[in-house]
């Protein structure tokens, strides 16, 4: 028996042994399972490259969506605050159409009843209708000319002090 050592190192092969090929089986069945596992590996991590590929798409997407969101959501409340503006506008506005219309109702009243046994314009002769006329425009209508309506316009004596 030739007992050589093999290209391993660390075990010896028997050419002429009947265990010897039970060695090479052993052999050949280890490097197929080493082969098999880099290959298994390598595939593990190739399917991870492509799962991460695939999130960091997936990952890219939703920042555009998020920013589409909040490009959206930045134009709505503007257009909130637009409306908003205008919506304070218009009360403002009602509330003054609304000051005034009471005004006039009162004017209207008021001429109704003007004569003195509460008959209001629809009673008396046509030279009455012109002093009611005169009494309204006189002190219903005046007071659009108020004082506190008129601007205020300094004299030359003013700057003196």
């Amino acid at each position: 028996m030739d007992n050589s050592p093999a290209s391993s190192g660390s075990t010896f092969k028997h050419q002429n042994s009947p265990d010897s090929s039970g060695q090479d089986i052993q052999e050949q069945r280890k490097r197929k399972r080493m082969i098999s596992n880099r290959e298994s590996a390598r595939r593990s991590r190739m399917r991870k490259q492509s799962h991460l590929d695939e999130m960091m798409a997936h990952v890219g997407q939703l920042k555009n969506d998020n920013n589409q969101i909040l490009t959206n959501i930045n134009i709505v409340i503007q257009l909130f605050e637009n409306v908003e503006a205008e919506n304070c506008v218009l009360r403002a506005q009602m509330s003054e159409l609304t000051h005034r219309l009471h005004s006039l109702d009162e004017i209207v009243m008021n001429c109704m009843n003007f004569g003195g046994d509460g008959d209001g314009i629809m009673s008396g002769d046509a030279s009455n209708y012109s002093q009611i006329v005169d009494y309204c425009v006189d002190d219903f209508l005046d007071q659009w000319n108020l004082v506190n309506n008129q601007g205020i316009m300094a004299s030359a004596n003013a700057f003196m002090y």
